[in-house]
């Protein structure tokens, strides 16, 4: 979702049935997860989101298959973009979404099961228990996470490329699991409509000058979850397209 005259079609909107009975959990969290094409996962990731989080909207960005529909039946809010415009911007009409729904904070979340739930909800627990704005998930804090060795390499490489360009000293730069406060949520707007969003997203906070922390995450990978875009190549095309644009 983008300001008038940015060129960027408007999502059409389809709600969620109502809040279960047993009451709203984490009301001031809005957990955004973009959606393209994941079918056949998407369901069971936001069933598990909803028993940490009531408030969950997914971005449908132009997906082929039936994502958006199993994404309600599973009890999200679904926003939908009429073509695919890519993981940034997705991204953006979550957050202008969540935004404009009075949320405290963000948890911005993957649709292929690859992150944790109780990853999301430790990190919000440190948001709220330390008072910073900004927490980062990270794959190199502890030994759960197994990326790869060259894809090892070269999220490194996007480390010290980041380090360098804003001087936030992280150990995992492209890590799709983020909490972020209302404060630091208005200061973020992507222009980065593929996957250089990451860095920018990073950049972007790094401006704020608020607090932020890192929190150990366990990233899941899978055989399904390779296929559809955890490649090693899809890391360097991360670096390419950040230095390109």
């Amino acid at each position: 979702m983008r300001s008038e005259g940015s060129g960027t079609p408007r999502p059409t909107e389809a709600e969620s049935p109502a809040e279960p009975p047993s009451g709203p959990r984490n009301p001031d969290v809005w957990v955004v997860i973009p959606l393209y094409n994941e079918a056949t996962v998407v369901g069971s990731v936001i069933e598990d989101v909803l028993g940490t989080f009531s408030n969950v909207v997914c971005i449908d960005d132009g997906s082929s298959d039936d994502s958006a529909a199993v994404a309600e039946a599973a009890g999200a809010v679904v926003v939908r973009h009429p073509m695919n415009l890519g993981q940034g911007a997705a991204l953006q009409t979550g957050f202008v979404w969540a935004r404009r729904r009075g949320a405290r904070y963000v948890v911005t979340f993957d649709s292929d099961g690859q992150h944790q739930v109780s990853d999301a909800r430790d990190m919000v627990a440190v948001a709220r228990r330390e008072d910073v704005s900004i927490v980062f998930g990270s794959r190199f804090l502890d030994d759960r996470t197994d990326p790869g060795f060259l894809k090892k390499i070269v999220l490194g490489l996007a480390v010290l490329f980041t380090r360098w360009t804003t001087g936030l000293k992280l150990t995992d730069a492209h890590n799709g699991l983020r909490v972020i406060r209302d404060d630091a949520l208005q200061l973020v707007d992507i222009k980065q409509d593929r996957m250089a969003h990451a860095s920018e997203i990073v950049n972007q906070l790094a401006d704020t000058k608020l607090a932020w922390r890192e929190h150990p995450v366990h990233v899941l990978y899978t055989d399904y979850s390779r296929a559809k875009g955890q490649s090693l190549w899809n890391s360097v095309n991360i670096l390419i397209d950040l230095i390109v644009n």
